[in-house]
């Protein structure tokens, strides 16, 4: 922020983020605006910034803006895509770790006097991307540096492109993925198309006692078929990151689900990450209202 307001005025209202009506009052002269991740960017908003040239968030995900309102209203969606990926791929590795090792959860968790628990190594086990998002490619090379045996899927990559062999991951099919699999990292880039894709139908196939971990949204599980899978111990426990509202809510199959662990949001959440982030959305909203060419100095609400 002080870098900026070397260059622009800028204001900074935290309170805007718990009053829709204050907001849309005060974004009016906006130039730019940089939004917390529980803010909606509808085609409504947008009418109630008519000079707005840049938006920017700190997180990746576009689930909450409404990018085609953006690009008629020519303004440009500033996110720092690349920030987290270390972030993301030690958070998955420290999941699996837990999971292998979960003795070590228990003293955390305050039980001090806490029973021994056996545990497992990574080393010698197999373990299955499903995914080849960045994180995974950089997920890749700690798990093998532990002496894991990777195995992926992803069904945007074709099983035959030199990512695979880059990786030293070899390529399956996604049911015999489970079937050999003693743990499962989902980092898969998400779209509506594959909602509920791990269904009952696919994890018939998983080896049992299986791990899983996982960054990719919750809304890629059938919530159903993953409850199941837990109680008959297919899988035998389950971390996922930044879960969707109502996932495991009161009511829904996964509530009783005690091995079933939810984090919010951590993965992206550490400092190296945030000022990586921080940086991008800086620079890039300065190059943004500089390319303009505005007649005056452009006021920035963060």
């Amino acid at each position: 922020m002080a870098w900026l307001q070397a260059r622009h005025p800028v204001e900074v209202r935290p309170e805007l983020a718990a009053d829709p009506a204050l907001l849309r009052t005060a974004i009016y002269r906006a130039r730019a605006l940089v939004l917390p991740r529980k803010i909606v960017v509808t085609r409504q908003l947008l009418e109630f910034a008519p000079r707005l040239q840049a938006l920017a968030r700190l997180h990746g995900a576009t689930d909450n803006t409404d990018v085609e309102a953006c690009r008629e209203k020519r303004v440009e969606i500033v996110q720092p895509r690349t920030a987290s990926v270390r972030s993301n791929a030690e958070y998955l590795l420290t999941a699996l770790l837990m999971l292998y090792r979960r003795g070590i959860g228990l003293p955390l968790a305050g039980q001090r006097h806490a029973d021994i628990r056996l545990g497992r190594e990574i080393n010698g086990s197999t373990i299955a991307l499903f995914g080849l998002a960045p994180t995974a490619q950089v997920l890749a090379p700690m798990l093998q540096g532990l002496g894991a045996r990777l195995i992926g899927y992803d069904p945007a990559v074709a099983s035959d492109s030199p990512v695979w062999s880059r990786l030293n991951v070899q390529p399956m099919p996604l049911a015999e993925l489970l079937s050999c699999a003693d743990a499962v990292s989902v980092q898969v880039m998400y779209a509506s198309r594959f909602a509920g894709f791990i269904d009952e139908r696919l994890l018939a196939h998983c080896k049992p006692g299986q791990l899983w971990v996982g960054i990719s949204r919750s809304s890629l599980f059938d919530a159903a078929a993953l409850a199941r899978a837990l109680a008959d111990g297919r899988i035998d426990a389950c971390v996922l990151d930044g879960a969707e509202a109502g996932f495991a809510s009161r009511g829904t199959p996964l509530h009783e689900a005690s091995n079933l662990y939810l984090t919010p949001r951590l993965g992206a959440y550490t400092r190296e990450a945030r000022l990586r982030a921080s940086w991008f959305v800086a620079h890039r909203l300065h190059e943004a209202l500089t390319r303009a060419q505005l007649s005056q100095p452009a006021a920035l609400a963060a």
